[in-house]
């Protein structure tokens, strides 16, 4: 029996379930191919906003106008120097400092200011004591409220107070090492936009002496 011939319309038909097919996988193509765009997009934008936060940073919602206590020191210069610098207040909040950065961490002797005033400018919080008074169980606490980035924990000569905490531009005096505002300070100051350069790095610099951790 010879096979039946399709006719133009059948031949028509076909040519259109054909075209519609091709049409139906082309929209599912560019559509497959918008959604990697978005995707990458997606992970292009993460990456930019999350790219030099400090890790380990506290879920805090403190602001600094809500912290008692921290002093402000507006306009701080910021030019890279040689040698020594004359700094007020004192533990320094900014101003001129040195090229290399003092690596964040915990330190049981005294730091270079120069340095560490480097490492403020990226952000980082620096908490200090009075060695005479802040010890045992009191400097223990001291350094579990230490985070593991982005800070510096260290001993300080003729502190006002037996704890001082400082930032870029502020200053928060405690005579409590267990005082919520040291951890509101933290979380407000820690990697803030107050700095001139917050999240550039905090190590790859210099170690002072006596560093712990």
């Amino acid at each position: 029996m010879t096979p039946k011939t399709p006719s133009r319309q059948e031949k028509v038909a076909a040519l259109k379930h054909e075209q519609s097919v091709a049409q139906r996988k082309r929209k599912i193509g560019i559509a497959a191919a918008w959604s990697a765009v978005l995707v990458l997009v997606v992970v292009v934008v993460l990456v930019i906003t999350t790219s030099g936060t400090p890790k380990n940073a506290s879920a805090s919602t403190a602001t600094p106008s809500a912290i008692a206590g921290v002093q402000t020191f507006p306009k701080q210069t910021a030019q890279h120097v040689t040698g020594t610098v004359a700094y007020a207040p004192l533990p320094p909040v900014g101003g001129d400092h040195s090229v290399t950065l003092l690596n964040c961490g915990v330190y049981s002797e005294n730091v270079p200011n120069e340095n560490a005033v480097h490492s403020l400018e990226h952000g980082a919080v620096w908490i200090t004591y009075d060695a005479s008074t802040i010890t045992g169980d009191q400097l223990a606490t001291l350094r579990k409220a230490i985070p593991s980035t982005y800070a510096i924990l260290s001993p300080f000569v003729g502190l006002p107070t037996s704890v001082v905490a400082s930032a870029w531009g502020a200053q928060l005096d405690l005579t409590d090492p267990a005082d919520p505002r040291l951890a509101a300070f933290i979380a407000a100051y820690r990697g803030a936009a107050t700095a001139p350069e917050p999240g550039s790095p905090c190590t790859g610099g210099l170690d002072g002496p006596g560093k712990v951790s």
